[in-house]
């Protein structure tokens, strides 16, 4: 008898159905094809114990499975309930009516209680594309799939659930969420708050506004000054995320299997590598291509504590994600392409002992250590920053001052209206949300100058010897300030603010 269950397969962030075929005949033997991995052939072993332990039987006859498209690699151990049931529907010892309207999937233990598989969300949706009647899978991945509404998601912890489900014996009950009462569950009062942060008034202006036009940032001070506890705060004053960008998120994390017991993700997520990662696990990719650290922090904040610490071929393979906000994996029969839209945001000492022109500390470092150690980041990656800011050590004066700053929430507001300003301009624009993602064309469209501004951004270009990618740099930064200012056009005070946040760019910036 042959039977047709259906699974799917999790490409880069987009699902794709796969068709099992399961046929048994006279004779013996086990055979599975269609470009299985090592995971789904030992399957096999995992199945007949599960249905032995709960009173059924792997039949003693020929078994062929066929997984279409054949000519597609199919990985991991979540096709073993998909390919129990095709056996049992096709052996005749459940029903087989209904098997064929139901996406299932699950990777099953000895006893048949159900594991936690990755890639959820992308497949839901898929099999809601295709018009599936509903989707089976372990429990713990529940909530992730009941985002998708007008879908049957069914949350099962053993396969006898899923038996006596085609069989007519059990009372299984779709799982529902309301996504929207979920995804408005917002934090209003984060976990670190600005208003923790003593002083460093000029870094707190300059964080709004790296938030305000999602604008990458790098800080540069010596070790205690409050870079990395500023760095930890920048996510709270974020503006919450769209329905759209939880999705896209959620997506994610769902494909990392970073999700436990989660629905949509209605935070944006913060990611801080150590330095010592590869540049593989960076940007993603492997012989299972993986999403990486930058599509992880996809909507949200990328931190790279101790810049110079990270090995060059590392940061320099995320030059073009920085540029185009996506990174795409090539290999010899496939190419995935993850998004990677992300905030940058890095931190460094200016000298190997850490300590700079600070007339207090111990000079360890000579000038030509400095200087060395600044070269470790490339001028390519320095210029799609658009923001350097010096953080200098808070005095004991502000340390000891008990007066409360401005909270997050508060900074928050004026955020979120400047990107409303934005979200308005760029409206005709599919992949443009916040002045950041602005092309040549847009800018010179949008960030006109009158003379006196132009021919201060002419001397301060001349002085500092600014690359023209520097050029784009100011102006995108300077309209964010006009944005939050709540002006339509740019002003000569914007343009001087957002030249002063090109430290590194300056000549003789160690002298």
């Amino acid at each position: 008898m042959l039977i047709k269950v259906f699974g799917s397969a999790v490409f880069g962030v987009e699902a794709t159905t796969i068709t099992v075929e399961v046929n048994i005949d006279k004779g013996i033997g086990y055979h599975l094809v269609g470009l299985p991995d090592n995971a789904i052939k030992e399957s096999s072993y995992r199945i007949a114990a599960a249905l032995k332990n709960n009173s059924y039987q792997l039949p003693g006859k020929k078994i062929t499975i066929n997984m279409a498209p054949a000519d597609l690699r199919k990985e991991g151990s979540a096709y073993d309930l998909t390919l129990a049931i095709g056996i049992l529907a096709a052996s005749g010892q459940i029903k087989a009516d209904e098997v064929g309207k139901y996406i299932i999937m699950g990777e099953l233990s000895l006893d048949g209680s159900l594991q936690p598989i990755k890639g959820v969300l992308p497949i839901a949706i898929k099999a809601k594309e295709d018009g599936f009647k509903g989707f089976f899978l372990p429990k713990q991945n529940v909530k992730e799939a009941a985002i998708v509404a007008g879908l049957d998601v069914y949350g099962v912890e053993n396969v006898t659930e899923v038996i006596d489900f085609f069989e007519g014996r059990g009372t299984l009950e779709p799982t529902t969420i309301n996504t929207r009462e979920e995804f408005y569950k917002t934090l209003d009062f984060p976990e670190f708050d600005f208003s923790d942060v003593k002083g460093q008034e000029s870094i707190k202006r300059c964080m709004e506004i790296a938030a305000s036009g999602g604008h990458n940032i790098i800080l540069i001070g010596p070790p205690g000054s409050g870079k990395t506890m500023l760095a930890k705060r920048l996510p709270s004053i974020l503006p919450p995320m769209t329905l759209r960008e939880a999705l896209e998120t959620t997506k994610i994390h769902s494909v990392a299997g970073k999700l436990k017991n989660v629905g949509l993700m209605n935070q944006r997520p913060f990611r801080s590598p150590h330095h010592t990662i590869s540049n593989v696990a960076l940007v993603g990719g492997g012989s299972y291509p993986q999403p990486g650290e930058i599509s992880m922090s996809h909507n949200g904040v990328l931190f790279l504590d101790e810049l110079p610490e990270f090995k060059r071929e590392v940061l320099e393979v995320m030059r073009q994600p920085l540029e185009d906000r996506e990174v795409t994996i090539s290999r010899a029969k496939f190419t995935i392409t993850y998004p990677s839209s992300f905030m940058l945001v890095a931190s460094m000492n200016p000298s190997p002992g850490g300590y700079f022109n600070d007339p207090d500390a111990p000079v360890s470092s000579s000038p030509h250590e400095m200087q060395r150690y600044l070269s470790k980041i490339s001028g390519p990656l320095l210029d799609r920053i658009d923001i350097h800011i010096e953080v200098t050590p808070v005095p004991f004066e502000k340390l000891s001052d008990n007066h409360k700053a401005e909270s997050s929430v508060e900074i928050r507001k004026r955020v979120t209206k400047a990107r409303e300003v934005q979200t308005q301009r760029f409206e005709q624009f599919e992949n443009v949300h916040y002045n950041a993602q602005m092309n040549t064309k847009q800018i010179h469209e949008y960030c006109q100058l009158d003379t006196a501004s132009l021919q201060l951004l002419k001397t301060a270009m001349e002085r500092l010897n600014l690359s023209a990618r520097a050029y784009d740099r100011i102006l995108k930064v300077s309209r964010t300030i006009a944005d939050l200012e709540g002006t339509q056009n740019i002003a000569s005070h914007h343009i001087s603010e957002a030249i002063q946040y090109r430290s590194l760019d300056r000549e003789g910036w160690l002298g």
